[in-house]
């Protein structure tokens, strides 16, 4: 792996910025990979769109920005709509259930991200965490149990164990992954 280019996208306050460190700071500690991450989230710091974007290479990292991103995730239309362009043509898209995608070529998934972060601790802002188990068990970058570690020393007090569950939930997910798969546009002509 040469560079790796992941885009975690949403509205602000969902978290997402700190799933990009969370992972970022695992890839560094726990690999021999490098990693860099930065963010974007200005003016619409609560509800517009963010963007919190992860390098990973097994090289020096020369320009810190995501160019083409190799993985899109995306939990709202407005960040979907916002930072879908520049995908790499076969690039892994990930979204939330709530968010539509036309078919297309490549690996697409749709989640039910924020309904499983309601349902099962409460609160939308757990679906960040449910989101980087999901990215963490389909690309092979960093293992689960040391991204956990990093959540347990970088969340919050006192919700350590629900962020560290809503990991676990979001590689639960995937064991049913043909279930969230969106067809490609190939797919859909053979119909």
């Amino acid at each position: 792996m040469e560079r790796y280019e992941i885009r975690l996208s949403g509205a602000g306050g969902q978290g997402l910025i700190l799933s990009g460190i969370i992972l970022a700071e695992s890839i560094i500690r726990f690999t021999t990979k490098n990693a860099i991450q930065t963010q974007s989230y200005g003016p619409e710091a609560r509800g517009g769109a963010s963007k919190s974007e992860v390098i990973v290479s097994s090289g020096e990292i020369d320009y810190p920005k995501v160019r083409k991103p190799d993985l899109l995730l995306a939990l709202t239309q407005e960040a979907y709509n916002k930072y879908n362009r520049e995908l790499k043509e076969y690039g892994i898209i990930i979204v939330d259930e709530n968010v539509y995608i036309a078919p297309r070529s490549g690996p697409t998934y749709s989640f039910p991200i924020l309904k499983t972060a309601r349902e099962k601790f409460g609160r939308d802002i757990f679906g960040s965490m449910i989101s980087l188990g999901i990215v963490v068990g389909l690309v092979d970058l960093v293992s689960p149990a040391d991204v956990e570690k990093v959540v347990i020393e970088r969340v919050p007090r006192g919700t350590e164990e629900t962020n560290r569950k809503a990991i676990y939930t979001g590689l639960e997910l995937l064991e049913d992954l043909e279930k969230y798969e969106i067809q490609t546009e190939e797919e859909e002509e053979e119909k």
